[in-house]
């Protein structure tokens, strides 16, 4: 397996997002060619794992500075569910927290539900802490 993280969008990306966004988030439109050019053009870094060429899983990484230093989200995690147990989702992860250290990071947040067992013992496991808190999400409209 191989991670690496995304420098340019084209048709293969596309068609990679298609299949993973609707197992992420079925209700969500997956990305064309236009969004993800601007996402790597914006400097989030989008990570995938892959197995020869074909894409296991995806994760982005959002780094960001606030008066308090850099800090960072991880969003949007999925592995192709006939990929799953194949240590794909760890190795994103993994990937993703050695870029955020290389860019000074002072720390890497990330939610998930507590139904996702395997994720929650992997992030547990990544050395992720629990903390107590209120999300709060706010949508227009």
């Amino acid at each position: 397996m191989n991670v690496g993280r995304v420098t340019r969008a084209d048709d293969e990306l596309v068609a990679a997002l298609a299949r993973l966004v609707p197992q992420l988030s079925p209700q969500r439109t997956p990305p064309g060619l236009a969004e993800l050019e601007e996402l790597v053009a914006s400097g989030t870094s989008l990570f995938l794992a892959r197995d020869g060429d074909a894409v296991l899983g995806m994760l982005t990484l959002v780094l960001y500075r606030v008066p308090t230093g850099l800090r960072g989200w991880i969003h949007d995690v999925v592995v192709d569910e006939n990929a799953r147990g194949r240590g794909a989702g760890e190795a994103l992860t993994r990937a993703a927290l050695e870029h955020a250290r290389a860019e000074g990071a002072a720390s890497v947040h990330l939610t998930t539900r507590p139904q996702r067992e395997a994720a929650n013992r992997l992030y547990r496991r990544l050395g992720f802490e629990q903390h107590e808190t209120n999300v709060y999400v706010w949508r227009p409209g």
